[in-house]
């Protein structure tokens, strides 16, 4: 009693304590002692000049007083108790130490570190371990190889930091220096091949010992199911000494996550022993293989549910696009967690349900970052991409912690909208929190260099990812294919083989299109010839649309329809509007107008298809034909998409469509594309007015082209973006013939680098000339 007593005192003491005492008070020397035990105050009023020592008993006291302030996160009363004792241990030290990491602040434990007159093992090994779980390897390794003496946990923590960040090999170069050995130091090596997926060096180590612990046979058997070795995994199970209720869920999850649900089903009914994650297991087996009444079934007759059980039968409505049942258990659970709400604000957004998302979003108790993230996506994914930066900016300012997720959802919105500026300030923040060096988020920052017009800048990004995945390869060569550098996304293709990455059919489709969009036709052709042959890839309807497409724009139709004829299935519509596309450029209506009315027959609400046919009358003069074109639409409800460019100035979007009278600079606009006209036409710039869909005068017909969506764009940016900068444009169609050829002239006259993107490609217009070479 004297002892709990005591440690109240000491605790309700310090909490009246409001001074923040700096950590530099931290003292070796004897401090006054400000709470004195009560045999302490007994034996002071009896020797008033004779102080008792401290023992060892009070001291532990005092080191309670520490633990227990720190294990509530009372830095200021631990510190105050610290500074108040009249004799310090080892011990002392290390319990603020430990209470510092546990509570994240590792600066102030090594300040402590570095003060102790005397470090023990302990102190030795909690220092490494804060290191440690900082993720600051080198510095672990520094203090480990200084320390004066190890035991077998200076040991394990090493390897188990090392085994955690990856580094496998140098964990195994840990292991094999220690003098003695644990089962930790076992289980932590062979958790470490297997979380890894080097299952054939787990299997060796675990043949290498005899008396494994049963957790030890569920990691190696978890191995085999996660790589879906079953058979081994199954031989595994049944050589086990003992099985516990990990052991049958693992073997059950894998059964069920390789379809053969009726194996899962015939050991769930086998299992001794069946707790919440045994069903859990079944309810998950059968919502992964889109079973999602009998995951029903299984889940109401589960004795006992657990917030892992109610998130995987909501996942599974979710999955199947059921939001109303979703929904219904999701007001039904009693448990519910952030994941809970995650899932539903996920279903919600990807249903294109937007509004309902942000519902529960506004509803949610407490956000993590995957909320945030969902939540950003599901704007960006509907086309509110402002909206999405708005709650991005909410986001920073709520304190909102910013992961891979989050990043990378934002970088896919600037992507949408090419918002190179605020890209490039992400892309800094990236680096200061040293995200930007891995394949997940190197991807999404190189695609939105790509996606924003600067082809430069994703090639940078590119080489900065320190472990190229394919994904890193396909973005880049497609990148190239999109801006017309046919001739580097062939380089980067050869480059991609010599590292050995293995080209997929993505890879392929890149590279055909860098060759249609670059006039690369033999090359092309033999590519794609050897797809087969050479990389095992079987052509799919993206390949041979390009294959048309490379074919139909070198005017080569006859070729185009015999590689439609031969091919192993139907062509879709991408392939006959492919053919329908190279009609257009090479004036042939009758091949023109069969390949539009297949593609009414597959796709008749397509409008694209409509005014390409439609422009191809106009082409060749058959006015009523374009007339009865129209018609056509009018009566099958078919609504002509509104052409609109945007671009981004100071952080800010700014949208014109065609004639627009909206934006508050227009009159300056328009003035200066008037004097801009004057400039063009002494340049030899005459309007195309053969695209015009009217029957009307040449005139009219200039006046309809003058102020198309792109040149409105192009023009503000000159006005607005000072010299020397890119003007980057985006364009959600097609730009038109006219348009194309006038900013050619517009960045020769104003000598100025105009990068524009259509919903095809892009074009890099500079002193009068495209980087497409007129072939797009």
């Amino acid at each position: 009693m004297r002892g709990r007593n005591r440690l109240r005192q000491l605790h309700s003491s310090c909490t009246l304590q409001h001074r923040t005492q700096p950590i530099s008070n931290l003292q070796s020397s004897t401090h006054t002692n400000q709470y004195p035990s009560k045999k302490t105050l007994t034996h002071n009023h009896r020797t008033k000049n004779k102080p008792e020592p401290v023992g060892d008993g009070d001291i532990k006291q005092w080191n309670m007083a520490i633990t227990t302030h720190m294990q509530h996160g009372h830095y200021d009363s631990a510190l105050h108790v610290f500074n108040s004792m009249p004799r310090r241990s080892s011990v002392s030290y290390n319990a603020m130490m430990s209470g510092y990491l546990r509570n994240g602040d590792f600066d102030l434990a090594r300040e402590v570190f570095d003060k102790m007159p005397d470090r023990d093992l302990v102190s030795w090994n909690v220092m490494i371990s804060g290191y440690l779980r900082n993720k600051n390897l080198s510095e672990a390794r520094e203090l480990f190889e200084s320390m004066p003496k190890r035991d077998v946990v200076s040991w394990n923590s090493m390897l188990s930091g090392y085994a955690q960040n990856g580094y496998v090999d140098e964990a195994r170069r840990i292991f094999d220096r220690m003098p003695e050995k644990n089962g930790i130091s076992w289980n932590g090596l062979l958790s470490a091949y297997v979380q890894n997926g080097r299952i054939a060096e787990a299997c060796k180590l675990f043949e290498s010992k005899m008396d494994w612990e049963m957790v030890s046979w569920n990691c190696l058997m978890g191995g085999f199911v996660k790589k879906n070795k079953l058979v081994e995994a199954r031989r595994l199970f049944d050589g086990m000494p003992m099985r516990d209720e990990v052991s049958w869920n693992i073997m059950i999850t894998g059964y069920a996550q390789n379809k053969d649900l009726e194996e899962a089903q015939r050991l769930f009914e086998k299992a001794p022993v069946r707790d919440v994650f045994t069903w859990t297991a079944m309810v998950s087996g059968y919502i992964h293989n889109g079973m999602v009444d009998e995951a029903r079934r299984t889940f109401d007759a589960m004795p006992e549910k657990n917030t892992v059980s109610w998130n995987a039968m909501i996942a599974g409505y979710v999955q199947s696009k059921k939001m109303d049942m979703a929904r219904e258990l999701f007001e039904a659970m009693t448990c519910r967690n952030v994941g809970s709400w995650n899932t539903m604000i996920t279903g919600y957004a990807q249903s294109g349900e937007i509004t309902l998302a942000r519902n529960l979003f506004d509803r949610m108790p407490w956000r993590d970052s995957i909320s945030w993230a969902a939540m950003i996506a599901g704007y960006g994914q509907s086309g509110f991409s402002e909206e999405a930066l708005h709650l991005f900016i909410e986001m920073k300012r709520d304190g909102g912690r910013l992961n891979r997720s989050t990043f990378t959802c934002v970088l896919s919105v600037c992507s949408n909208i090419a918002a190179l500026e605020l890209g490039n300030q992400l892309h800094g923040q990236l680096v200061k929190v040293g995200f930007e060096a891995g394949c997940f988020v190197g991807n999404a920052l190189l695609a939105m260099y790509c996606k924003c017009g600067s082809v430069e800048e994703a090639y940078h990004a590119f080489e900065e990812i320190s472990d190229k995945d394919v994904v890193s390869w396909n973005t880049m060569i497609a990148g190239y294919s999109r801006h017309g550098f046919g001739k580097e996304a062939l380089m980067l293709f050869e480059s991609m083989k010599t590292f050995g990455v293995r080209p997929d059919d993505v890879t392929l489709v890149g590279v055909l299109s860098a060759c249609s969009h670059t006039g690369l036709v033999d090359r092309g052709t033999e590519l794609f010839n050897s797809m087969k042959r050479d990389y095992g890839i079987l052509a799919n309807s993206k390949h041979y649309t390009c294959i048309v497409d490379l074919l139909g724009r070198a005017g080569r139709l006859d070729e185009a329809q015999n590689v439609m004829k031969n091919m192993p299935f139907k062509p879709d519509a991408a392939t006959w509007g492919a053919l329908l596309g190279a009609c257009r450029i090479h004036g042939n209506t009758e091949l023109g107008e069969k390949a539009a009315e297949v593609i009414f027959e597959l796709e008749p609400d397509n409008a694209g298809m409509y005014v390409l046919l439609s422009n191809l009358y106009a082409a060749s003069g058959r006015w009523h034909d374009v007339s009865k074109m129209r018609l056509k639409m009018r009566d099958k409800g078919v609504k002509k998409v509104t052409g609109f460019s945007w671009l981004e100035v100071q952080n800010k979007i700014h949208t014109f469509s065609v004639g627009d009278t909206r934006h508050p600079e227009r009159g300056r606009i328009y003035a200066y594309l008037e004097e801009l006209e004057l400039k063009m036409k002494k340049d030899g710039y005459v309007h195309t007015t053969k695209l015009v869909l009217h029957d009307v005068g040449e005139e009219e017909k200039e006046h309809m082209l003058r102020y198309h969506s792109e040149k409105l764009a192009v023009a503000y940016g000159i006005l607005s973006i000072p010299a020397g900068r890119p003007i980057r444009v985006i364009k959600n169609l097609r730009v038109c013939e006219d348009c194309h050829n006038a900013i050619k002239h517009i960045s020769k006259i104003e000598n100025r680098l105009i990068i524009l993107r259509d919903n095809n490609r892009f074009h890099h217009f500079n002193g009068g000339s495209c980087s497409c070479g007129d072939y797009w």
